[in-house]
């Protein structure tokens, strides 16, 4: 328990908590209809006006707890998407993933021409298959046969995939219904559309499985992000860890933007902003990433809502102003 690194570590968890709980109930509080922070509390236990409990259950709530766990789902993808391929660019937003998510998605909606919120418990598995179809290609396009996968291969590969499946979804657009272009354009521009509790219970599930896991593999993760002799010299197999645990990278981006929309940066801000604080160790970053990503989509989203009076900014554009910097950075220094 003396352990500075995990003094350091309890040091911050408590400060990346402090800052999650006020960015929460910031994020509650601010907007077109808002509910005085003071007014919170009273009207969580049921001593509210019915504007307030309006306003609070109905919409500003339920939108919030997404952003919160698409926030969690994205940072731990992203830091698995890092370990797994040892790359520090990789991010599902980045590499194609989420656009992968997002073909899936759009086709499924415009084959069933309904309303989307009746399939809100389909849609994290269309856009898995969908996330999964294309992580398989970009896995196998930055593969060398003796070599396995090359990193800046897989990045460059995976930008490519990105803007291909985005171009795909803008021919959606050019022959789609007004109704039908509205939700296209909306999801990439990761406009939070899925802000509802049907939404919560659909992404849940997949946080519930994934998450537990990810922590459960931590040590396999410390191990993989070694050298790939010195992952096979300490008895690991690379190829069934590797594919495990991509697959959990991809269920979880992929739920989170089955409902929120494509929404980039976050996974791979989150992972390096921790790693910074704590170190690269996985059982002292991760639970830090994992807090980090719900604040920074919560912060980027009580942005967009805020900075203009007349408009909302998507929450997917504002990670992308306060991200596209970072990874630019990142680029520069490795």
């Amino acid at each position: 328990m003396n352990n500075p690194h995990f003094k350091i570590h309890r040091k911050w968890m408590i400060i990346c908590i402090v800052l999650f709980i006020l960015i929460f109930f910031t994020s509650i509080s601010l907007g077109n209809s808002s509910v005085s922070i003071g007014r919170i509390l009273p009207t969580l236990f049921g001593y509210g006006s019915f504007k307030e409990e309006f306003i609070l259950f109905s919409v500003r709530l339920p939108r919030v707890i997404i952003l919160a766990l698409a926030g969690m789902a994205l940072a731990i993808s992203g830091s698995l998407l890092q370990s797994v391929t040892r790359n520090d660019l990789a991010d599902p937003g980045i590499i194609g993933i989420n656009a992968g998510a997002g073909v899936g998605i759009t086709c499924f909606y415009l084959f069933v021409q309904s309303d989307i919120e009746h399939y809100a418990f389909i849609l994290p598995i269309v856009a898995f298959i969908s996330a999964m179809l294309t992580a398989v290609c970009i896995y196998f396009f930055s593969y060398e046969k003796g070599k396995g996968v090359q990193p800046v291969k897989l990045v460059l590969v995976g930008v490519g995939f990105a803007f291909a499946l985005s171009g795909l979804m803008m021919l959606f657009i050019s022959t789609a219904e007004r109704q039908e272009v509205e939700f296209i354009s909306q999801w990439l521009a990761g406009n939070i559309w899925g802000a509802d509790w049907p939404f919560i219970l659909a992404l849940l599930p997949w946080l519930i499985v994934g998450i537990p896991l990810v922590f459960y593999k931590a040590n396999t993760l410390n191990i993989l992000a070694m050298s790939q002799p010195t992952a096979i010299g300490l008895g690991i197999h690379l190829t069934r860890e590797r594919m495990l645990l991509i697959s959990v990278s991809v269920a979880l981006a992929a739920a989170a933007v089955s409902v929120t929309g494509g929404i980039s940066f976050i996974g791979l801000m989150a992972p390096h902003i921790a790693k910074q604080l704590v170190g690269p160790r996985h059982q002292l970053f991760l639970p830090i990433a994992f807090i980090l990503g719900a604040t920074l989509l919560m912060m980027a989203d009580t942005i967009g809502r805020t900075i203009l009076e007349s408009s909302t900014v998507p929450a997917g554009i504002v990670a992308a102003f306060i991200g596209a910097p970072y990874f630019i950075y990142l680029l520069k220094k490795n």
